[in-house]
């Protein structure tokens, strides 16, 4: 079959290889149907290459046609239209019954000190094979795969697999108050959802931050007040600005890692993803940094006594805090990989109204064979094209 496999810095390609086979009885093997670029896979293209190998198969955000189910899959048939989740997660070991699928003890990666397995998401993560493929094999599919009617557009549902319920969390856990503000950094397909969900459940004042223009508009459109980061002195001002002097209750990094500014930074996480990968793990794992502008706007930008929600991607070691400016304040931080299945009944009985009340139908700009992958890879990271969000039909 193929797959979209990762063989380099910088550098991804449309390649065949083995098609998948049920390994455990709790396996689902499914034909994808839809699967789109994230922008964590942008770290992988990037930043996290020590940790891959070539051949890797790339891609977490898929859905399709279940093709074969393993002996225990009892909730699944040959034929259920699904979208399967970016975490792999049991169900039901202690994490799993608290609802905190992506700290699943059966899939957990103890060795490399990190949470459940991802599907195409480096050793760091299990190395498990992902959905920009033809075929994915699915672990854990008597609890993973969420089925979905085979009525609808597959983009009504697509984005079920990471980006809405990462959203989504991401609202929750910036904990605005009744009539309060919510200031989303980054403006990307998280953060476009992020706006469309914090409207939806009821916060009026979104604030939205960025620097391309597109992005800007497209918040503007699903209600948001803008802050063009190009055209400020100080985002934090233009903030308080907008919130009687005080800062969001709230603000949703969404950005993560690779935010811009900080050239000193960026010149040393290149550096460190080009050494050798037993000298670049070790120097991710004991002094890696992130370029930090993002998530310092947001302590700069939230109230005293206000809540930062992180769902931005950071892989540093050693980033310095501003601890003085976080405790003085007394900011609540939450953070972390999105507990997908957490949001799931929710999320589809909204995304399965009549109405695109979320606009997920509108939200690719670019839509492409699989072949295409490798130059939509670029023209995403490069934000050409208007690229907001690419979604490939293998």
């Amino acid at each position: 079959m193929k797959a979209l496999t990762w063989q380099g810095l910088n550098d991804v390609a449309v390649k065949e290889v083995p098609d998948p086979r049920i390994e455990q009885p709790t396996d689902a093997v499914v034909r994808v149907t839809s699967t789109a670029i994230c922008g964590s896979d942008l770290h992988l293209y990037g930043v996290l290459a020590p940790y891959l190998t070539p051949g890797d198969v790339l891609g977490h955000e898929f859905m399709g046609i279940v093709e074969e189910v393993g002996s225990a899959v009892g909730n699944l048939a040959v034929g259920d239209r699904v979208v399967v989740p970016f975490n792999i997660s049991c169900g039901h070991c202690w994490m799993c019954s608290r609802g905190l699928f992506a700290q699943c003890e059966t899939t957990q990666n103890v060795d490399q000190g990190k949470g459940a397995s991802l599907f195409g998401y480096t050793s760091l993560y299990g190395a498990v094979p992902g959905g920009q493929a033809e075929r994915v094999r699915v672990p854990h599919a008597d609890f993973g795969p969420i089925k979905v009617p085979h009525e609808g557009e597959d983009e009504r549902y697509l984005y079920l697999s990471d980006i809405l319920p990462t959203a989504w969390q991401g609202v929750d856990y910036a904990d605005v108050p009744e009539g309060g503000s919510l200031v989303v950094l980054g403006l990307g397909p998280v953060g476009q959802l992020a706006v469309r969900a914090a409207k939806h459940r009821g916060i009026d004042h979104v604030i939205a931050v960025d620097l391309v223009p597109e992005r800007l508009a497209a918040a503007a459109t699903a209600g948001a007040t803008t802050i063009d980061l190009s055209a400020v002195d100080d985002v934090a001002d233009a903030v308080r600005d907008l919130t009687d002097g005080r800062g969001a209750d709230g603000v949703l990094e969404a950005v993560g890692m690779e935010a811009h500014g900080n050239p000193i930074a960026g010149a040393a996480i290149s550096a460190a993803s080009r050494l050798p990968k037993v000298v670049a793990r070790a120097a991710i794992e004991k002094v890696g940094i992130d370029r930090l502008d993002a998530l310092l706007t947001a302590f700069e930008a939230v109230r005293r006594g206000g809540t930062v929600s992180i769902s931005g991607v950071y892989g540093g070691m050693a980033d310095p805090m501003p601890m003085m400016t976080m405790f003085d304040k007394g900011l609540t931080l939450r953070m972390g990989q999105c507990h997908v299945k957490q949001w799931t009944d929710d999320l589809l009985d909204i995304v399965s109204q009549d109405d695109d009340v979320l606009g997920l139908e509108s939200l690719a700009t670019h839509r492409a064979p699989l072949d295409a992958a490798p130059e939509l890879y670029r023209t995403f990271r490069d934000k050409a094209e208007g690229c907001l969000k690419v979604v490939l039909k293998p």
